[in-house]
């Protein structure tokens, strides 16, 4: 009775890894999955480069609807500010000196472009308070054509260090669905 105990108890161990075994090594779901960022993610040298977009167009009073007139999109000659996260991995500081792109006549950095090392460098068109030494901004000066949210703009970035790269941003999103306000939701379940 020992012995059939001992056999099954054998069986029963030799199953349990036999059948934990049958997926290792194979290609899972999760492992192309990436971060919940919606901009571009790129590395040269020690910096990485993250969460990098242009800012969504906003409407000629500040408001969220949508560039020029509210439409939604940046028109020829206008100018538009990228976000960009530059994070120095690295053990010695790095500056970035320049950017250039075919989607704009210019390309003017302000404020910092010192990215310290082990630290960040966030360029954004919101300003931080102007003694922040780790914010700045990229501003696209002059478009050459239309850009709508989702649209890939190439990009180049020099580093004193880590040298050029060169990578595409999207045009970002609204962060919320665009509604035409004089315009009711017709349908939602109105009276008549």
């Amino acid at each position: 009775m020992k012995r059939r105990m001992v056999g099954s108890a054998v069986v029963a161990v030799g199953s349990a890894l036999l059948v934990a075994g049958c997926a290792a090594g194979q290609i899972t779901q999760t492992d192309t999955q990436v971060a919940a960022i919606n901009g571009a993610s790129t590395q040269v040298g020690s910096i990485a480069i993250q969460n990098a977009e242009i800012a969504y167009p906003e409407g000629p009073t500040g408001n969220t609807s949508g560039g020029a007139g509210g439409s939604g999109v940046y028109p020829p000659n206008s100018d538009a500010e990228a976000v960009i996260w530059l994070i120095n991995e690295g053990g010695e500081d790095d500056e970035l000196v320049s950017a250039r792109t075919d989607a704009a006549r210019n390309v003017t950095i302000e404020g910092s472009r010192v990215v310290p090392a082990q630290r960040m460098l966030v360029l954004s068109p919101e300003k931080q308070g102007t003694n922040n030494p780790n914010n700045g901004q990229l501003i696209l000066e002059g478009l050459t054509e239309q850009l709508r949210p989702g649209q890939l703009v190439e990009i180049t970035l020099t580093f004193r260090e880590a040298g050029p790269v060169t990578f595409e941003m999207p045009v970002a999103v609204p962060e919320e669905p665009r509604t035409n306000p004089a315009d009711p939701a017709e349908g939602a379940g109105g009276e008549e």
